[in-house]
């Protein structure tokens, strides 16, 4: 593995991601302004101002229309891109189904906050959530720098030939949009090589008719559906591959669907997304410290869902806590979505680990070392005990 070289900068994840924008030579952009994912419309907006960057530039009268901008110039065979935050993001869900089904690679920042109500600027991944079954590719930076690295590797993953899907790259509201992070640039060069000029076979040409979104006959439906069904399950191979490549060129060590943090002898483990896992490794580090065996679980996409690589994982230890930042009324076992994966997922091993969840940083709100010390307390117990008090915990409700 190659040592990481390059410039240093503080950046914000907004910050990091604008930046690694301008390195992919993006070519067109569309905007709509909702924080707090906009500041990284504003700053591609002034490169583009300054002459930095060869884009267009275009902003919608709103996320619908946004979404449509984005789908037309990557249909025309553009290096598209967008982004929103919250209600944002649900307006404009009519046009996430076309833009995947017509295999147009858009990227799609969410720099995710709660829906209204109560609409806070924080990290709830809701919104996000609420659009992960049409058709995207869907992964969560928890540090300015996974958002940097993210931006060039889902464009080189959702271009790919055997993908050719839109990406959605998600990070929390506030606690990685706007708090700056050491991050290391590489070379224009580097990312050249890295990220070669998108090349799309199906872009829309005059002298080659063909056709995008058309209402079909119930008859061939399931033929569209059956090929998106197989892009997504072809993403697998092809994040692994894109992963391990960029981990060689950059000095990274990113695992290419699930990191472990502190797993080798533990006995529970916190499985938990986005950007709380920064805050939740240092609570991990401290209890460790106590003589605890707790570890973390941190999948780094949700779709593709890698549920071969979760049960794997997940099976050998005696509790698995899912911190949920998010909420899925009424599912089941009263939780959020991750847990309804991961239990999915650990279904036919045939050694179980108890399963149990927090719900933690809901309306954006901050999820403290002192209650990640209380779910490892919880955990602690639920491993002895070999069974849970309940299949959710509320977080900041006196710890009940």
């Amino acid at each position: 593995m190659a040592e990481r070289t390059g410039t240093v900068k503080f950046l914000t994840g907004l910050g990091a991601v604008a930046t690694a924008l301008k390195m992919a030579d993006i070519d067109v952009a569309s905007s709509y302004p909702i924080r707090p994912y906009t500041g990284a419309m504003m700053m591609l907006s002034q490169m583009a101002a300054r002459g930095e960057l060869d884009l267009e530039f275009v902003h919608g009268e709103g996320e619908h229309g946004q979404l449509g901008i984005a789908h037309g110039a990557s249909a025309a065979g553009a290096r598209a891109f967008t982004g929103s935050s919250g209600v944002g993001v649900t307006y404009a869900m009519e046009t996430y189904s076309p833009i995947s089904g017509g295999r147009c690679p858009v990227q799609m920042l969410i720099g995710n906050r709660t829906l209204d109500p109560p609409g806070d600027f924080g990290s709830e991944h809701t919104d996000a959530l609420s659009t992960r079954d049409q058709g995207w590719l869907m992964g969560w930076a928890h540090t300015p720098q996974e958002a940097f690295d993210n931006t060039l590797m889902f464009y080189r993953i959702g271009e790919d030939a055997r993908v050719s899907l839109p990406q959605m790259n998600c990070q929390d509201g506030y606690f990685i949009t706007h708090i700056p992070a050491k991050v290391v640039i590489p070379s224009q060069e580097e990312v050249n090589k890295f990220l070669p000029p998108l090349n799309f076979p199906d872009a829309l040409d005059p002298l080659n008719p063909l056709g995008h979104g058309p209402q079909l006959f119930p008859g061939q439906g399931h033929v569209l559906e059956a090929d998106r069904v197989n892009a997504m399950m072809g993403a697998f191979p092809v994040i692994d591959e894109v992963v391990n490549a960029f981990n060689a060129q950059f000095g990274t060590d990113y695992a290419p669907f699930v990191e472990q943090y502190r797993c080798e002898d533990a006995e529970y483990v916190l499985f938990i997304n986005g950007g709380h896992a920064y805050t939740a490794k240092f609570a991990v580090n401290h209890m460790r410290e106590k003589g605890m065996k707790i570890g973390l679980v941190r999948p780094r996409w949700i779709r593709p869902w890698a549920t071969d690589v979760v049960a794997d994982i997940l099976s050998k230890f005696k509790a698995v806590g899912v911190v949920e930042t998010n909420n899925a009324f009424g599912a089941a076992r009263q939780a959020g979505i991750l847990t309804l994966e991961v239990a999915t997922s650990l279904y036919q091993c045939d050694k179980k680990p108890v399963l149990t969840a927090f719900m933690g940083g809901l309306g954006g709100e901050v999820i403290r070392l002192d209650e990640f010390y209380y779910m490892g307390d919880v955990l602690k117990k639920v491993a002895a005990e070999g069974k849970a008090d309940r299949t959710a915990y509320w977080i900041g409700f006196h710890n009940v």
